[in-house]
């Protein structure tokens, strides 16, 4: 399986990111591995999605990524 992600960094910003190891990537956000969330803390996992391929997670986490999808993300994903 393979997921995508959301987190709320200290900002208020949205992080948005695809893993096939949801704790893995998530443990690495928390401590400062990955260099976009590290100067954000403390951070917060608002949601996830599972799918079957990694195609279909990238082109989800894609369209999150773009105009429409925030639009998306803000009306039914997060609060």
């Amino acid at each position: 399986m393979h997921h995508v992600y959301i987190l709320k960094l200290a900002n208020g910003k949205f992080y948005t990111g695809s893993t096939p190891d949801m704790k893995r990537r998530l443990l690495e956000h928390q401590s400062g591995k990955n260099i976009s969330t590290k100067d954000f803390w403390p951070l917060k996992l608002v949601w996830y999605c599972s799918f079957p391929t990694r195609l279909q997670a990238r082109r989800f986490e894609n369209y999150l990524k773009a105009g429409s999808g925030h639009a998306f993300r803000n009306k039914h994903l997060v609060s």
